[in-house]
């Protein structure tokens, strides 16, 4: 089909093949990895990403683009995972921006929406580094933007578009030193290929057979999950009202009632946090002119009531919580809904493993969120851990460097509470700076200051096994390999899990200066393997205290701190 004009129903289904077209092409992105580990997982994240954002607009039957545009972003914006993820949200937030409030559009306002995709995607990014995706959609974008004029189609635009993103990702390789040593092209970029390729795919008439995966809500129908079946014994005609209702909806905020362009959506949280509504459990989050709330409250009318000064409904769910409480509800549903006392400070942690997890719960983690290489947590899984909890303060640890943003772009959606995140990039960086947790001083700066010196002072260390034959900074690997990966530099391989954890600790600067060693085993390690370990690091570093603890984590058989 040629197109002059773009409208919802079209966009919606150009977007949706493109998601398609990822998932069926997903692992190949995620074995784009320079490291050879088996934890490339930059398809999986943007695949799960835009998939949110799909399923978001699903059910949506309009032919407004701005009607598609504002939920694909919404949705997009809390299934962001990883890096990449949080990116391709990004430049789908910025290009969503310049269709909102538009029935349909042209080329030249198409080309204008994508230059908003670029701006928005490399300002949410602090270091912008070229050679990754955002050159690839930048220059692809840039490419595009030259070549079509006012008579042509929309077609022309993708056309072009694909043609330099291509290009663009096949010289990615050229730009990065390390993607030129391990021989790859940049993941990132070539998940976005992918889905471009789907769009031009749909616009060709070829719409593209996937299953997309459902995970993830669909913040325009529901914001916590799905309805519960109801159980009529939880709450009889002689009981009192204990729990409250749980308290949902989403609000369209009207230019009648309230300045859209400056509204401030501290106005509803105070509100919700009024003596009149005495709410908590607060969640609010506002996207334009759409705004979400959960609010645990004894009189779910007068939240209503109040609410509609700001604007009109367009869904509302309110839930008895005696519901909720029922020993009937699984344990997820009992332990997302559990009440949790008020703190002044709390802390959210990643962890892999029942092991770490354990540890970290046993240090003083109030919430463990699942997760980690190949596991990486969704911004909306950050926003759900917030809402567990009861503080003034809450600190995460997010404990590996591909989750940072998403922990970030979280931060930044909920205001439940002030939200602060360190910059822990491994486990062995959270678990030593657990060591430090301690909320006495009653100073938020001091309370982290003392975790980023315990993280500033830590070696962290990651031995795993070799997917592929390669070369990284300069050293030969196998496939089959064991490799030792010190502050994320890839410094050693060895055929023996053991030769190489001590080849490793040997790179470590400085290392007779160093007092304790923490090792931290993996679930393929044996008593055995253990043993073995430990009297080589006993024989080889008799001036080092150490001690081994079953972490259980998958990928990585040991991963270890020394300070």
């Amino acid at each position: 089909m040629i197109l002059k004009t773009l409208n919802g129903e079209q966009f919606k289904a150009l977007v949706t093949n493109g998601a398609k077209n990822l998932r069926l092409n997903f692992e190949e992105v995620d074995s784009l990895n320079v490291f050879p580990v088996p934890d490339g997982d930059t398809g999986t994240n943007m695949c799960r990403t835009i998939e949110n954002g799909v399923n978001t607009i699903a059910s949506i039957e309009s032919t407004k683009i701005g009607d598609i545009s504002k939920p694909l972003s919404s949705g997009m914006l809390l299934g962001a995972r990883g890096n990449s993820g949080v990116i391709l949200s990004q430049i789908f937030r910025g290009i969503c921006k310049g269709l909102s409030n538009k029935t349909e559009l042209d080329v030249m306002d198409l080309v204008n929406a994508y230059k908003l995709g670029v701006k928005q995607a490399y300002g949410a990014v602090v270091t912008p580094v070229e050679g990754t995706i955002l050159t690839v959609f930048r220059e692809a974008t840039e490419y595009a933007a030259k070549k079509v004029t006012k008579d042509s189609t929309i077609n022309d635009f993708y056309r072009f578009h694909l043609e330099e993103a291509v290009r663009s990702l096949n010289h990615t390789i050229d730009l990065l030193p390390v993607l030129k040593e391990a021989g790859v092209i940049d993941s990132g970029g070539a998940g976005y290929v992918y889905i471009v390729k789907g769009m031009v795919k749909y616009l060709d008439g070829e719409e593209i057979v996937a299953e997309l995966s459902s995970e993830g809500s669909n913040p325009n129908h529901e914001i916590s999950g799905q309805p519960l079946e109801i159980d009529f014994d939880a709450f009889g005609p002689d009981d009192i009202l204990k729990f409250g209702y749980c308290t949902e909806f989403i609000l369209r905020l009207q230019n009648s009632k309230v300045d859209i362009e400056n509204f401030d959506i501290q106005t509803i949280i105070d509100v919700l946090n009024g003596d009149d509504i005495k709410g908590d459990s607060i969640v609010a989050l506002n996207d334009g002119s759409i705004v979400k709330v959960h609010v645990h409250t004894k009189d779910p009318g007068l939240v209503l009531d109040h609410m509609r000064k700001f604007g009109e409904f367009l869904t509302i769910k309110i839930e008895n919580m005696a519901l909720q409480h029922n020993e009937t509800m699984d344990e997820e549903e009992r332990e997302e809904n559990r009440k949790i006392e008020h703190k002044k400070y709390a802390v959210v942690a990643v962890a892999q493993g029942e092991g770490v997890k354990e540890q970290f719960e046993a240090f003083g983690v109030d919430v463990v969120i699942g997760g980690g290489q190949t596991m990486n947590p969704s911004t909306e899984d950050f926003i759900k851990a917030f809402k567990k909890l009861d503080a003034d303060n809450i600190i995460v640890f997010p404990n590996n460097k591909n989750i940072v943003m998403a922990a970030k772009q979280a931060a930044k959606l909920y205001k439940g509470a002030h939200i602060e995140v360190i910059l822990s990039t491994s486990i062995p960086q959270c678990y030593s700076a657990l060591t430090m947790l301690d909320f006495s001083s009653d100073d938020l700066t001091l309370i982290l200051g003392n975790f980023n010196e315990a993280i500033r002072n830590v070696t962290s260390g990651e031995i795993t096994r070799a997917i592929r034959n390669t070369r990284v900074n300069g050293v030969i690997i196998r496939k089959g390999d064991y490799i030792g990966i010190l502050d994320g530099k890839l410094l050693t391989a060895s055929r023996n899990k053991t030769v190489c954890f001590t080849n490793l600790l040997r790179k470590v600067k400085k290392i007779k200066e160093k007092q304790v060693l923490t090792i931290i085993c993996g679930e393929d390690v044996t008593e055995a393997d253990k043993e073995k370990l430990l009297k080589s690091i006993s024989t080889k570093f008799p001036y080092l205290e150490f001690g081994a603890i079953d972490g259980g984590q998958k990928v990585y058989d040991y991963l270890f701190a020394i300070e």
